[in-house]
C-alpha cells in the first residue's frame, strides 16, 4: 500500500469508517477493502474511478411504523435502499442523505445521530452502454423518516416506492447486507 498526504474528505471518511464495527465475517472483509482503497485513491468518490468507487447509501427507516423505504430501482429492476454516486460532496453521509430525498420526496428527513456508519457493502454493477461492470463500495447510513409523509417517485431512478415492515423489506431486497441492516436496525430500536 502506498503512502500519501490524504485529502480532507479520505480523512473523514478513513476515520468514519475506522469506528464502524463489522458484524460477521463478510462485512469485515468489505469494511477492509473500503478502508483500504479510501486510504490510498484520492479520487475514490468519482464515479469514474475504476475498478470501483466509493457510494452513500440510506436505509430510511421510520421507527412508528417499524418500516423501511424502498424503491424499485428501474435500471438493476430490484426492490433497493435509496443510494448512489457523489455528486460533488465527498462525503458518503451527504450523498447518501441527498439521494434519500431526492429518490423519495421526503423532505422530514434525518441522518440518525449520531452519524455513523450503519453498514457497508461492496457489490458488483453489471456493464451497461458505455459504462464497464465496476464496484461499488457502499457506505451505508440510518435516516430516520416519516411514513406518514406523501412519498414523490423519481420517474428515472424508481418504478415504485414502497414502504415495508422491516423483515419484509429484507426478503424484497433478497441480499445478505439487508439481512445485516435489519439487525442492526433492530438492535438500535429493540423492539
Amino acid at each position: 500500500m502506498r503512502s500519501h498526504h490524504l485529502t480532507p474528505a479520505q480523512e473523514k471518511l478513513v476515520t468514519l469508517l475506522r469506528a464502524h464495527r463489522a458484524i460477521d465475517d463478510v462485512e469485515q472483509r468489505h469494511l477492509e477493502h473500503i478502508l483500504r482503497f479510501a486510504s490510498v485513491e484520492p479520487a475514490c468518490f468519482h464515479r469514474t474511478t475504476l475498478p470501483g468507487h466509493i457510494t452513500g447509501s440510506a436505509f430510511i427507516y421510520d421507527p412508528a411504523t417499524d418500516s423501511l423505504l424502498l424503491h424499485h430501482h428501474r435500471k438493476l429492476d430490484r426492490w433497493l435502499q435509496m443510494g448512489g454516486h457523489d455528486d460533488g460532496e465527498q462525503d458518503a453521509a451527504a450523498t447518501a442523505f441527498r439521494e434519500a430525498r431526492e429518490e423519495s420526496g421526503l423532505n422530514r428527513l434525518r441522518l440518525a445521530e449520531p452519524v455513523q456508519v450503519l453498514d457497508v457493502d461492496v457489490h458488483l454493477i453489471p456493464a451497461r452502454k458505455d459504462e464497464p461492470a465496476h464496484d461499488h463500495l457502499d457506505v451505508r447510513f440510518l435516516v430516520l423518516g416519516d411514513s406518514t409523509e406523501p412519498l414523490s417517485r423519481d420517474d428515472v431512478e424508481s418504478k415504485d416506492l414502497r414502504w415495508f415492515p422491516l423483515e419484509e423489506a429484507a426478503r424484497q431486497m433478497g441480499e445478505p447486507g439487508a439481512l445485516r441492516v435489519v439487525k442492526k436496525i433492530r438492535a438500535s430500536f429493540r423492539r
